[in-house]
């Protein structure tokens, strides 16, 4: 193993943010871990990308609620690069559920999404620790949400999550220093999949009217957030318990 290799673990990479995220880190010179839940045939695609920059990519199968896959997944990555400098904490969930829905919103829903969008955040960053302490450079990347800094239109459980990340990524940032930094990206509107889901025919109607009132003009795309989860893994090296936006001041201007 060279001592100039660099290892990431991605969650929830098989496409949208998370492989744009894998690829960006690639392209800075990481091997990569590529989790996923289901799509095995997206994750692959997206293991490709990794490996036509230059970058060794292992696919890991993982549901990050479940512990022992958790752990399961985080010890296939060892054996395969034998260390782990960067963990992205991307996988995550939500629900069909307006919030104007209260009484259409099933227990069992609530629970799924606290259950990967929070608990498997936990699990995940516990399981990686001894390895990122082991790293001169071991930092967590958590994805947050604006829906989880100010009220939203987005389903309960999936906002109520994402404000539990931020206080996560604060609360393990104390915990973890010095050895590991933890830090926390937090996107507006993005365009793709997540958000051709959400607003369904309506999708370049709404995401083009959002531009016009985001003072850059522009919805973020992946390839925006990848860029930031990037700068934190590799040039902020006193930077910790941050939250950094990417919505093109959206949220600071309305």
């Amino acid at each position: 193993m060279s001592q100039e290799q660099k290892v990431a673990l991605v969650t929830g990479a098989s496409r949208g943010m998370g492989r744009a995220i894998a690829v960006a880190l690639a392209k800075g010179g990481h091997e990569v871990g590529i989790n996923f839940s289901r799509s095995r045939e997206q994750a692959e695609g997206a293991a490709q990308l990794v490996r036509a920059c230059g970058r060794r990519a292992l696919l890991v199968q993982a549901d990050v609620s479940h512990d022992g896959e958790v752990r399961a997944m985080v010890d296939a990555c060892i054996a395969e690069f034998g260390s782990l400098d960067t963990l992205v904490n991307n996988a995550g969930t939500t629900i069909d559920t307006p919030p104007e829905d209260l009484d259409g919103l099933l227990p069992e829903a609530w629970d799924r999404v606290f259950a990967v969008n929070v608990r498997g955040l936990f699990q995940v960053t516990r399981a990686a620790l001894p390895w990122l302490r082991q790293s001169a450079v071991g930092n967590v990347v958590n994805m947050a949400s604006i829906a989880g800094l100010r009220p939203s239109a987005q389903p309960f459980p999936y906002a109520a999550s994402k404000a539990a990340v931020v206080n996560l990524t604060k609360t393990l940032a104390r915990q973890l220093a010095p050895q590991v930094r933890v830090n926390a990206v937090a996107p507006g509107w993005v365009t793709g999949e997540w958000m051709e889901h959400t607003l369904g025919d309506n999708y370049q109607r709404l995401m083009d009217r959002r531009a016009t009132h985001t003072p850059m003009g522009q919805v973020a795309t992946p390839e925006d957030v990848a860029a930031v989860v990037v700068s934190l893994v590799e040039a902020n090296r006193l930077v910790t318990g941050e939250v950094l936006v990417v919505d093109g001041g959206y949220s600071a201007s309305t």
